[in-house]
């Protein structure tokens, strides 16, 4: 695994434009569940259910006792050596950008400064239906913990957070900066993702289209494998040498 990652470092330390794109597979080692992974949500509970616009507009209360568990109390988990490693080569300027599909905040807690979260966001919960209506994160998690559900002052229903659910389209302003930084980079670390959600699993590929070269560490297959330049499985040994390489 040392020699993995001397030969990534190497590459991160002589790209002119490093980017990592990232998915749940890092948040795994902070003790938070991946999506599509061997333990993944979508094995034991309807992710999709839990996810989609239109089931949220018909039952509101159902993503907020499913995700509860593993959104509203983020704050209890740790970053992870993946996290703190990212901000600590941005500190350094061997990271220029994370592009991440995360909703947890844990690159923000590990350190790192310029997070695009194409996803959206849980820092914030609005109204569907009344405009303005903006609550933060700590306050939602505070009411979701006491067994309750954020509401709108005005009309009195659950609040949504900020978070793309199915059906709703991604942030604009994320999405174009994402792809900006597909433009610029000659590397993309892909780091804990399975690349099949997409737009956002589009990203890689366009950095690909322009040239770039793509590092991939994902503890499962996925279709870009073969245009990768290095290709590992284990996250946390690598990282835990890069750690070491970085500091």
């Amino acid at each position: 695994m040392k020699q993995t990652a001397a030969a990534i470092y190497k590459k991160i330390a002589a790209a002119k434009h490093c980017v990592a794109f990232t998915g749940a597979g890092i948040s795994t080692l902070s003790g938070i569940r991946d999506f599509r992974g061997k333990n993944g949500i979508y094995n034991d509970m309807n992710a999709e259910k839990m996810f989609d616009i239109d089931y949220f507009e018909k039952d509101p209360e159902f993503y907020y006792k499913t995700a509860g568990s593993f959104i509203y109390n983020a704050a209890g988990y740790p970053a992870s050596i993946v996290h703190t490693t990212l901000a600590a080569m941005e500190a350094k300027g061997l990271v220029k950008a994370v592009i991440t599909q995360n909703i947890d905040f844990l690159h923000q807690k590990g350190g790192g400064k310029r997070i695009i979260e194409v996803h959206g966001s849980p820092a914030v919960h609005y109204c569907l239906r009344c405009a303005g209506v903006r609550v933060p994160f700590e306050e939602a998690a505070e009411t979701v913990k006491a067994g309750g559900f954020p509401l709108c002052p005005y009309c009195g229903k659950i609040l949504k957070p900020a978070i793309t659910f199915f059906g709703e389209a991604l942030p604009i302003e994320a999405m174009r900066t994402a792809h900006d930084e597909a433009q610029l980079t000659d590397l993309m670390l892909v780091l804990g993702t399975s690349l099949t959600v997409y737009p956002a699993a589009g990203i890689p590929e366009a950095a690909l289209r322009n040239g770039a070269e793509i590092i991939i560490i994902n503890n499962m297959p996925t279709p870009l494998d073969r245009y990768a330049v290095i290709k590992a499985d284990e996250l946390a040994p690598v990282f835990e040498e890069l750690s070491k390489m970085t500091a």
